[in-house]
């Protein structure tokens, strides 16, 4: 695996590559490295010939400044990670490499994608991911590019940013990876006590309980239900939503296919963020 820090290093090295008839895949990452993204990887190099993945702890999608200097930084650890699991690039590139003086951020319409759940308590969030992820973009020039779905919210705009902007980027929707008890891989566990990682555990039942009543309760009674049994824990609920699967618009009195439940709430100081589809597509 070769770690590369500079815009034109990466895109030299692809160019290379490209020219030789190789598929690139793509995995951008913030870093505090985990197995769910190394699933990613794993996915990426079944599905390309060449596999790069991008550190960058982007600042622009944190509206709360604590957030971004507590966020875990583990450049070693994740060099060693990517190594393990079959990486071929490692682009750990600053600030000023990934927004140079002279780059214009493009403007995309997201449809109210950036309006609602995070984007109602977590104002900006969504252009900076744009703003990020089309820049990573335009420097990898992917084939394909690869997102877990516990990002639910962020590979919907993902998905709509690369159709306005007509890139030739395939975006891969990838399962949520799992503890064996259901927690949500996060880089974010990290900063979880042990008790904290039981205490969180409410959010995944919560999720697989609404699956269970979705087969015989509309959405509005099923979140109802849901909020009852999230209510039992010790968390703080920001958001418990069901929505549609394209457009995120609530659903309350019938189902549709891929329908999807989303939570966001506090373990302690740790945000948390989860999903799970209640209909199948």
């Amino acid at each position: 695996m070769e770690i590369i820090n500079t815009v034109d290093g990466l895109k030299q090295a692809l160019d290379s590559l490209r020219k030789e008839g190789k598929s690139i895949g793509f995995v951008p990452t913030m870093g505090a490295l985990h197995q769910g993204h190394m699933d990613l990887i794993s996915r990426a190099g079944a599905a390309c010939d060449v596999v790069v993945a991008s550190v960058f702890v982007n600042p622009t999608q944190f509206n709360n400044s604590s957030d971004l200097e507590l966020y875990p930084r583990t450049p070693e650890a994740d060099a060693g990670l990517l190594k393990k699991f079959g990486c071929d690039f490692a682009f750990f590139p600053s600030v000023e490499e990934i927004y140079p003086e002279n780059w214009i951020v493009p403007r995309v319409d997201l449809g109210g994608l950036d309006t609602v759940m995070e984007g109602k308590f977590r104002p900006g969030h969504f252009n900076g991911v744009v703003q990020v992820v089309s820049r990573l973009f335009q420097i990898v020039e992917p084939e394909k590019a690869f997102f877990g779905l516990k990002d639910f919210q962020q590979v919907a705009v993902v998905k709509r940013m690369v159709s306005e902007l007509k890139m030739p980027v395939q975006v891969i929707a990838c399962e949520t990876s799992r503890t064996e008890k259901g927690l949500a891989m996060s880089s974010r566990n990290k900063r979880l006590t042990e008790e904290q990682r039981e205490e969180a555990l409410i959010i995944f039942k919560t999720l697989s309980k609404a699956r269970e009543d979705a087969k015989q309760f509309s959405p509005a009674e099923t979140l109802k239900r849901a909020l009852e049994l999230f209510e039992t824990g010790t968390l703080k609920l920001e958001y418990l939503n069901i929505v549609h699967p394209d457009t995120l618009e609530d659903l309350t009195g019938h189902w549709v296919p891929g329908a999807t439940m989303c939570i966001a709430c506090f373990c302690g100081e740790v945000r948390l963020i989860d999903n799970l589809s209640l209909i199948e597509n």
